[in-house]
């Protein structure tokens, strides 16, 4: 029996349900509808948790998407702590962990993923951590204080972050990666090797192209973290940070066509999966036709949600996405426009010993991304050659005193 109906159900309170929600009223959607969350607290800003609230840098309210009154003030209904385990798209209906049914006129999944857990002997012990939401970062930072030696397994930019605010916060911290490189799965060699300078010049520990073997405990509790070379590091507290897993599970049960790969669920330009009236954004999604990868960040997000909201509401625009991404660490600002995935050549604009200077990736000859840091200027200008595809000479990318914006209006 179904005790509940939503003219539109959002599943997953996060970045992209939120901005699902809020879009669908901007857009003019009149009827009613619920934004689905299995955490117990409203939407909030996710990227910080691995940066300012590890730190103590921003309370728990300063992350909130919206204020509290923002949702009943949009006839926004919030259903908190819920989870979904079976879609029904026949019925239109959608079965919770708790047993309950809820109907929809149309469902937008924005379940997002779940942090990818360590298969290894040890990997249920007391002590190791996931960042990936507000629960798993405040029990990080509850057992902080007790303990000082701390290990990283993965040097993506989550584990990056956590290892830049631990050393800062006085900790012991250690950062094992299976590749040769940090950052190695998203950006070219200059800029892992700079990071791994930096984390070194403030006492962080790497140990590249190693794998773990075993998480060492004593009473249940971790004491060590055993690498594929037989080295075991000491650690109080471990982080685990080697990627998600989309949840899609309930949707391709139902029979949404799947991401090749195991990448989530498939989606058009207009974020319709293959069921009638199902939506999807965010992390667990793969656009078909693009360039073949799930892009994790805010932005696309918030750019899927918005697409969803517009086409459920009448007024459908073709997600047109240019991705971009951000990372702090210490006193360093990343910004990343565009893909840098299938680049055949970089050029170096700036001295990375100034600590100010990008990244240029080129395809073809055609710009195709940048990662800048400490460079606002160049991101805010390069957007445009990225966005036009521009083929600019090398020599003259490579001269960080020509603005970009000049190259962009000349091409």
């Amino acid at each position: 029996m179904t005790i509940e109906h939503y003219g539109c159900l959002i599943v997953g309170a996060g970045h992209a349900g939120a901005q699902a929600a809020i879009s669908l009223r901007q857009a003019g959607f009149e009827g009613s509808v619920c934004l689905l969350g299995d955490e117990p607290v409203a939407p909030y800003e996710r990227p910080a948790l691995s940066k300012e609230y590890l730190a103590g840098q921003k309370e728990f309210t300063q992350l909130l998407l919206r204020p509290p009154e923002f949702w009943p003030e949009h006839d926004i209904a919030l259903s908190l702590g819920r989870r979904v385990t079976a879609v029904d798209a026949e019925a239109h209906t959608v079965t919770c962990a708790d047993g309950t049914t809820i109907g929809y006129g149309v469902l937008v999944w924005c379940a997002g993923g779940t942090p990818r857990t360590l298969r290894c002997p040890g990997h249920d012990l007391d002590g190791i951590h996931a960042i990936r939401d507000k629960a798993d970062c405040d029990r990080l930072i509850t057992a902080l204080p007790h303990n000082h030696r701390v290990a990283v397994i993965g040097g993506g930019y989550v584990g990056l972050e956590a290892a830049a605010v631990l050393s800062r916060l006085g900790k012991e911290v250690v950062v094992i990666e299976a590749l040769n490189r940090v950052l190695a799965r998203v950006a070219a060699e200059p800029l892992s090797h700079f990071y791994e300078a930096e984390h070194r010049a403030h006492g962080v520990e790497l140990r590249l192209g190693t794998g773990v073997a075993e998480i060492v405990g004593e009473n249940r509790t971790v004491s060590g973290v055993r690498l594929t070379d037989g080295t075991v590091i000491p650690a109080d507290q471990v982080i685990v940070g080697i990627g998600i897993d989309p949840v899609v599970e309930p949707l391709l049960s139902a029979g949404a066509e799947p991401a090749p790969g195991g990448l989530g669920v498939l989606v058009d330009e207009l974020c319709r999966t293959t069921l009638t009236d199902v939506y999807a954004a965010g992390d667990c999604t793969l656009v078909r036709g693009g360039a073949g990868i799930r892009i994790e960040s805010r932005q696309n997000a918030s750019e899927q949600a918005a697409t969803a909201a517009k086409a459920i509401s009448g007024r459908p625009e073709p997600l047109r996405l240019l991705p971009l991404f951000w990372s702090n660490q210490y006193d360093l600002r990343l910004q990343t426009v565009g893909l840098s995935h299938g680049h055949d050549r970089t050029v170096l604009r700036g001295a990375p010993d100034e600590r100010s200077f990008s990244l240029v990736y080129l395809k073809d000859g055609a710009v195709t991304a940048l990662d800048c840091v400490n460079s606002a200027r160049d991101y805010l200008q390069g957007r445009r050659l990225v966005e036009a595809g521009t083929r600019v000479d090398p020599a003259l990318l490579a001269d960080a005193r020509i603005p970009l914006k000049e190259m962009a209006a000349s091409a």
